[in-house]
C-alpha cells in the first residue's frame, strides 16, 4: 500500500468517526434533554463527553494532518478553490465544537450534581448550556456537511 493511499484511509476512517460520533452524539444528548428525565441526562451528557475524548478529538486532530498531508503528496496548493473552502468550512466546524465541549463538560457536571442533591430536573443553567450547544451544534454540522461534499467532488468553485 502506497503513503497516499494509507493516509486517505486513516483519512476516510477518522472522518468517518468524527462526523459519526458527532452526529451520534448529538442526537443522543438532543433526545435526552428534550425527554426531561435527569437521569437520562446525567448519564447521557457522560457518555458524551467521553466519547468526545476518546474518539472526535484524536479524529479532529488526525483530519488536518493526513488532509494536508495527502494535499502535498497530490500536489494541490492550499489555494485550490475546494481544497481552501474545505479547510476554511473545517475551521468554522472546530470554532464551533471547541466551546461545544466546555459546554458538554459543564453540563455533564451541572446534571451529575443536581442528581446528587436529589433535584427533579436540570438546574437553569444547564438548560442555558444545552440552547447554546445546539445553536452551536447546527452550524458545525452543515459545515462537516459540506466539507464531506468538497472532498467528493472537488468542484470547482472559483478561479
Amino acid at each position: 500500500m502506497s503513503l497516499y493511499l494509507l493516509l486517505k484511509w486513516l483519512h476516510v476512517l477518522s472522518s468517518v468517526l468524527l462526523v459519526g460520533t458527532g452526529f451520534g452524539s448529538a442526537f443522543y444528548m438532543f433526545f435526552a434533554n428534550r425527554s426531561g428525565s435527569l437521569a437520562a441526562q446525567v448519564v447521557v451528557t457522560r457518555l458524551v463527553v467521553r466519547a468526545d475524548w476518546w474518539f472526535t478529538t484524536p479524529a479532529a486532530l488526525l483530519q488536518p494532518l493526513t488532509g494536508l498531508w495527502m494535499a502535498h503528496l497530490a500536489g494541490w496548493p492550499l489555494s485550490t478553490p475546494w481544497l481552501a473552502a474545505a479547510l476554511g468550512l473545517y475551521l468554522l466546524a472546530g470554532a464551533c465544537w471547541l466551546p461545544v465541549v466546555w459546554l458538554q463538560v459543564r453540563m455533564a457536571a451541572l446534571a451529575a450534581a443536581a442528581q446528587r442533591e436529589g433535584r427533579a430536573a436540570s438546574p437553569p443553567l444547564y438548560w442555558r448550556y444545552a440552547r447554546r450547544w445546539e445553536a452551536l451544534g447546527y452550524p458545525a454540522f452543515v459545515a462537516m456537511l459540506a466539507v464531506f461534499y468538497l472532498m467528493v467532488a472537488k468542484p470547482a468553485l472559483w478561479g
